[in-house]
């Protein structure tokens, strides 16, 4: 009984915690990101299949348990796509994915619900579905060598990594015990436990950015002599990421898409049309920059600066400039214009206005 209460504990938390992730993804990224949507489906399916596996779930019924049933045994067709999206640049759902997904959802549900009706027919959907299971689970993770060089650059795409290669592996040992008919005991425990982790791994990836991607620390790597102190490794891309890098260029500095409200990497991404893994090597490897927001902050400060240098501007308030370059506020405007300069944005201002001033008076006295 201590087991049987500690395993449905642990299933509770994993469906609390996928519900969660569903929504960050459906109300965060599912308008910016192709892959959100498949990425919220995993989170319904990995509910499901918690609630579905779970001790005392009717074994047999068509009713109101199939939809869960359904939801979880079709969750290795998901789990492939979603795969796909992650690594697959140009990768777009299509009609016939829908159908396969039905027909593996429609095993489950038969191999689950249909012993009373017949069991022959229940046991040969099963071993369909196990042996389904597992194809699609190597498919999914056989998606990594399309970008894992590039994904173990990062402390988010070591974390992609690590979901796929485990969610793979469960869902083929699962699977495979299901063929074998091993006793379910201890693998529907460690299963609760697998799933808890995976729920914890895309919470984390969510709401809690590494380190690496967190703004930098005043003084600490956005200024000009920590610009020019950065590796040689990270001047300059693989020829084969030039257009992309050339494309990123154009969005920012030609189009200006660093003064969009609300831009995070994965609005960025989908303008570029490449996964977000991919962006983050552009900006780090190929400009230099030590994460996301010190890439847009150059962009962004170097446009107030030149705004407060323009005599022209020197009535326009600095609050005015900094919402004009993209900040939603004057306190971190303020901040990040302190590290970047060393000087205030109205100090810069007397500074460029006054030397510009004291230019004009010697060219003055010189003619």
């Amino acid at each position: 009984m201590a087991m049987t209460a500690l395993e449905l504990g642990l299933r509770g938390a994993v469906v609390a915690l996928f519900l969660v992730v569903c929504a960050v993804l459906l109300l965060r990224y599912a308008a910016v990101n192709r892959a959100a949507s498949l990425g919220a489906a995993m989170g319904a399916a990995g509910a499901a299949y918690a609630i579905t596996t779970a001790p005392f779930f009717p074994a047999s019924s068509f009713g109101w348990s199939s939809p869960f049933v359904a939801f979880a045994m079709g969750s290795p067709v998901i789990f492939w796509l979603w795969a796909r999206a992650m690594f697959e640049e140009r990768f777009a759902l299509r009609p016939w994915h829908a159908a396969v997904w039905t027909l593996v959802a429609g095993l489950g549900v038969v191999s689950h619900s249909g012993w009373t009706m017949s069991p022959a027919l229940a046991a040969g959907c099963g071993r369909t579905l196990a042996l389904a299971t597992i194809v699609f689970a190597l498919l999914g993770m056989a998606q990594l060598p399309r970008g894992w060089r590039t994904a173990v650059t990062t402390a988010r795409g070591r974390l992609l990594i690590a979901l796929v290669v485990g969610i793979g592996l469960q869902m083929t040992f699962a699977a495979a015990a299901g063929w074998a008919a091993l006793p379910t005991r201890s693998i529907d425990l460690s299963a609760a436990l697998a799933l808890t982790a995976f729920a914890l791994i895309a919470i984390w990836m969510m709401l809690f950015d590494p380190p690496e991607n967190q703004p930098a620390v005043a003084g600490a790597g956005n200024g000009p002599a920590a610009r020019q102190a950065r590796p040689l490794a990270h001047a300059g891309p693989p020829a084969s990421s030039q257009a992309a890098l050339n494309h990123l260029r154009h969005l920012m500095a030609t189009e200006r898409t660093y003064r969009q409200e609300g831009l995070t990497i994965g609005v960025l991404a989908v303008k570029l049309g490449m996964p977000e893994y991919r962006v983050r090597t552009l900006i780090n490897d190929g400009l230099g920059h030590r994460n996301f927001n010190a890439f847009l902050n150059r962009y962004r400060l170097d446009e107030a600066k030149a705004a407060l240098a323009d005599a022209g501007q020197a009535e326009v308030p600095v609050l005015t400039i900094a919402l004009d370059a993209g900040f939603q506020s004057l306190a971190p405007f303020n901040r990040a214009f302190k590290a970047d300069t060393g000087l205030t944005p109205t100090e810069f201002r007397r500074q460029a206005i006054a030397g510009q001033t004291a230019d004009a008076a010697e060219i003055a006295r010189s003619g």
